[in-house]
């Protein structure tokens, strides 16, 4: 008995991937002003899974509000759960004891996407770069301020920056000690949380660059959360495409790209630009707005703003399959394809008399 009950709890991973998220939830509840009573909730992520393998990146896209840096904030247990398991390494990271988190806590972090706000005006670079790296004891106080200067020199800041103060930087060097200060922990995996929406084009090409150089540099995993494609293209090895809370397409990024299967994922693609002028892109406009992730539709979630809408879809709210190998997609409009396929192909197969 006790054998069986151990089986069940035992839970199979892919020693491949670093990290595998398995029907993530996160729910915010709404109270009512008068009593605080709990009279609903904002579903933001509503059910998804993934998995992404060491040493590449996974790109996150979809609109404004869709959850995607809800998401990367819940599975670094910035944000409490509401269901759901991700594991780490084999681990469930919300099984974690305080001190067993206190001591994973430097190999997952997360670059946050203003780099404005989230470094204090009041440490000087040094500091804010150092300031984990003295707390979590990464290296010995006498190689602390050699091991800084190391860091700060692979992100692209000199030395002498350690005693100036945030103010005094741009944008991009300022997402650079951002960076330096994810790095200095000598993480495995880092949640980067639209590091370049802030920035001027330019500069958003050296931050991209130098996050691919320090991957390869220090074998790291990225969940590369952005709305930008080109940007996504170019840096990530898969791509997860979320709606209102919800996975409607996940697959590697060459495939998404040359064959978006998802009627979201083609609205989404049809409105990148091309830098040509003479060529005439076909976009796909989305009507209506987004409905609130508070009260979402039946069904799928899309459908009431999808021109492929069938009754199933007000319904029944479609699964994550495999359409084509390693390309999945939540759409009953594959369902009705294959059902239409399978049916001619018995009617074309020779029968036995």
């Amino acid at each position: 008995m006790s054998n069986a009950n151990n089986t069940k709890k035992a839970v199979a991973t892919n020693p491949e991937n670093l990290l595998e998220v398995r029907h993530l939830k996160k729910y915010f509840p709404i109270r009512s002003t008068f009593i605080r009573r709990i009279i609903g909730n904002v579903k933001a992520v509503d059910d998804i899974s993934f998995t992404i393998k060491r040493g590449t990146t996974m790109g996150l896209v979809g609109e404004s509000g869709c959850g995607k840096s809800t998401a990367g904030r819940t599975l670094l247990r910035l944000y409490p759960k509401t269901e759901g398991e991700v594991y780490f390494n084999g681990k469930d990271i919300f099984k974690l004891s305080k001190s067993e988190l206190r001591k994973f806590r430097p190999k997952i972090q997360i670059i946050f996407q203003d780099p404005y706000s989230s470094l204090s005006p009041r440490l000087p670079v040094g500091e804010i770069i150092g300031e984990a790296v003295r707390e979590h004891n990464i290296v010995p106080p006498e190689e602390f301020d050699d091991y800084i200067t190391r860091v700060m020199k692979a992100c692209g800041l000199q030395e002498y920056h350690k005693d100036r103060y945030p103010h005094e930087f741009s944008g991009g060097q300022r997402q650079r000690i951002c960076i330096a200060r994810a790095l200095a922990l000598n993480p495995e995996f880092i949640v980067c949380d639209e590091p370049v929406s802030a920035l001027d084009v330019s500069i958003q090409a050296q931050i991209i660059n130098l996050l691919k150089s320090l991957q390869k540099q220090f074998n790291l995993t990225y969940l590369f959360i952005s709305h930008d494609l080109s940007v996504v293209e170019h840096i990530s090895d898969t791509v997860g495409v979320m709606y209102l809370g919800s996975m409607v397409e996940f697959a590697p990024t060459e495939k998404v790209f040359a064959n978006p299967l998802h009627p979201y994922t083609k609205a989404l693609f049809s409105a990148i630009p091309v830098p040509d002028p003479d060529f005439k892109m076909k976009r796909i406009i989305l009507e209506g707005s987004i409905p609130s992730p508070a009260n979402p539709p039946s069904g799928c979630k899309f459908h009431t703003r999808c021109k492929e809408c069938m009754e199933i879809c007000k319904t029944v709210d479609p699964a994550l399959k495999e359409i084509e190998p390693g390309h999945f997609c939540a759409c009953h409009l594959y369902d009705v394809i294959k059902a239409v396929s399978d049916k001619k192909d018995s009617e074309t197969s020779p029968t036995d008399k």
